[in-house]
């Protein structure tokens, strides 16, 4: 029996394939505890229509993530940093400082979780901080570290 599975069955597949089982295994396992369906013409075409949907959201998402990616690579976010004596910089700017002032300066909501910063920012001047916005997509940020 021709089954399209909902969920992963262990050694039969993954979610969304369309495998070949027995009829009593179909009918005893996979039916009644909600792991799959008949591949029935109907459903064929309802996996088909909700892979179709599922690209087109997927493609929406990195033409969002670039046009996003393209905003970031002219805009500069300035944060503050407390300076001792001699130009010595307490503490370091962090990825969550990063994203609340982007969020105040540029309207954009980015998460922290996204911001990469290689190396610690320790000093003043202008830094280049990577912001990974889909997986496919990362872009650049400007961060302007200025004095307290």
């Amino acid at each position: 029996m021709k089954v399209i599975l909902l969920q992963d069955v262990k050694s039969h597949g993954k979610k969304d394939q369309i495998v070949e089982i027995s009829d009593g295994y179909a009918r005893n396992f996979i039916l009644p505890k909600k792991l799959g369906v008949e591949a029935t013409p109907k459903n064929l075409n309802d996996l088909k229509l909700k892979k179709a949907h599922e690209a087109k959201v997927a493609a929406e998402n990195l033409a969002a993530a670039k046009e996003l990616a393209e905003k970031l690579k002219d805009s500069i976010v300035t944060v503050t940093m407390k300076v001792g004596e001699g130009g010595r910089t307490f503490g370091s700017i962090s990825s969550k400082e990063v994203a609340e002032e982007a969020k105040k300066q540029l309207k954009l909501d980015i998460d922290k979780k996204k911001i990469v910063i290689k190396d610690p920012i320790k000093s003043l001047g202008n830094f280049i901080v990577g912001v990974k916005l889909h997986p496919e997509v990362t872009a650049e940020l400007t961060v302007k570290v200025i004095e307290a």
